[in-house]
C-alpha cells in the first residue's frame, strides 16, 4: 500500500488539504493503475518557526522582510 507524505507550511484550509489529498491520490492511481482506496496520503503541517531554509527559519525571514514594526507581505 503506497503512503504519500506531504510536508507543508501550516495555514491551508481543510478544503485545500482535502483537495491536495484527492489530487495526489488520483494522480498516483492514474500512473499506477492502483485503486484509490489502496493509496494513503498524510499531510503534515509545519509551523514557520520550525521550517528553515539556509539556516534561517521562515518565521525569522518573515520578520526580517517586514522590517522594524511592519508586517510581511
Amino acid at each position: 500500500m503506497p503512503f504519500i507524505t506531504v510536508k507543508q507550511l501550516a495555514g491551508r484550509t481543510e478544503e485545500q488539504r482535502a483537495e491536495i489529498a484527492r489530487a495526489l491520490t488520483d494522480a498516483y492511481a492514474r500512473a499506477t493503475g492502483l485503486a484509490a482506496d489502496k493509496i494513503w496520503v498524510a499531510i503534515e503541517e509545519v509551523p514557520a518557526e520550525n521550517w528553515a531554509i539556509g539556516g534561517e527559519t521562515l518565521a525569522a525571514r518573515a520578520r526580517t522582510a517586514a522590517g522594524p514594526g511592519g508586517a510581511a507581505d
